[in-house]
């Protein structure tokens, strides 16, 4: 490869921060602040590619045109994957403009799918889809009403419990999808466990992982994204589109709902766009009033902001015993503790 050489690039030193972003600048990519690891193709000391990862999705890639076709963009791939084997994580994932998803199977990544023109998704598991809903589908249960909620739960709280119950009430059956990725301070695995106690005692309510198909905000990626005002919309519409399109069917989903949004913009044009795209599919969207505690709504960033004033009386009052519980709990000491230090 001649004097070409691959790096790895010191993120914490601002002055290599910023000649990334700024060879990214030339292909309208911006270096996202998610990014934990990035890596550099130098022909000397000039930057003629780079490609970044934050959690299990490869993202900020880009070759300069006089490079192409040579093998670079292979090359700064594959060291990324071992990257991320090196680390445990197997299941990976690319956002591409769709013009370049060529490129990455030919590097045996699998299209999930795409908005034309705008956002293609890709993952390096040909089944890892339909192995995701050959388990979504054993627990499958007939009814002329089959619900879903999808929720982060960070924490489980009062309010998150009474919208589970009140779609209880109107269902056949429930399904609820805990968000999966793990960037919340609550990690998963008990942000799961505190909504499968607070829901025991509803036997037609499911519980699953969202695993990597629901997709969150912390993984979808605006750094290729010109217009970002579009952002929050084609999130949505991807996200919603892999749920209307294979996790309902596998369920047999005919509804979904959301509790009502009177503060964040962001969830408000999501819910929109959710309202628009999913009858499409043949699901209704059903948004629901949120329960309140002292005339504001219970909500999770409520809780946190209650723990980290050390307001525990509040906080008995708008989360399940099951959650309080935990809360108190020596194993909730290390989230206590960085909740405060926010």
């Amino acid at each position: 490869m001649g004097n070409i050489t691959l790096r790895t690039v010191n993120l914490k030193r601002e002055k290599e921060r910023k000649k990334i972003d700024e060879f990214l600048h030339k292909f309208e990519l911006i270096l996202e602040k998610d990014v934990e690891y990035t890596l550099a193709l130098y022909d000397d000391e000039r930057i003629i590619g780079t490609g970044s990862v934050s959690g299990n999705v490869l993202k900020c890639i880009a070759i300069d045109p006089d490079y192409q076709g040579e093998g670079m963009a292979n090359k700064l791939v594959s060291d990324l994957m071992n990257y991320q084997y090196d680390r445990g994580r197997t299941h990976l994932f690319i956002f591409t403009k769709p013009m370049n998803k060529r490129i990455f199977e030919d590097m045996g990544f699998t299209e999930i799918t795409r908005l034309d023109g705008v956002i293609s998704l890709l993952e390096n598991d040909p089944k890892g889809l339909t192995n995701f809903l050959k388990k979504l589908k054993k627990k499958r249960q007939d009814g002329r009403i089959i619900s879903s909620i999808v929720m982060n739960c960070n924490p489980f709280t009062l309010g998150h419990q009474y919208l589970i119950e009140y779609v209880s009430n109107n269902s056949d059956v429930v399904h609820v999808f805990v968000v999966w990725e793990d960037r919340s301070v609550f990690p998963n695995d008990v942000r799961y466990r505190l909504v499968k106690a607070g829901i025991k005692h509803l036997p037609n309510v499911i519980i699953h992982k969202g695993k990597d198909y629901i997709i969150s905000n912390s993984t979808f990626p605006s750094y290729f994204i010109k217009e970002k005002n579009s952002i929050v919309k084609i999130h949505a519409q991807l996200d919603l589109k892999i749920f209307g399109e294979f996790i309902a069917p596998a369920l047999g989903i005919n509804r979904r709902y959301v509790g009502h949004e009177p503060i964040d913009p962001l969830t408000r044009e999501y819910n929109a766009v959710m309202k628009n795209l999913l009858p499409q599919y043949g699901i209704e969207v059903f948004e629901i009033n949120r329960l309140e505690y002292r005339g504001l709504a219970i909500s999770a960033s409520r809780i946190r902001q209650a723990i980290k004033d050390d307001n525990l009386d509040s906080i008995k009052e708008m989360v399940p015993k099951s959650t309080y519980e935990f809360l108190i709990s020596e194993e909730a000491k290390p989230i206590i503790d960085k909740i405060k230090s926010l």
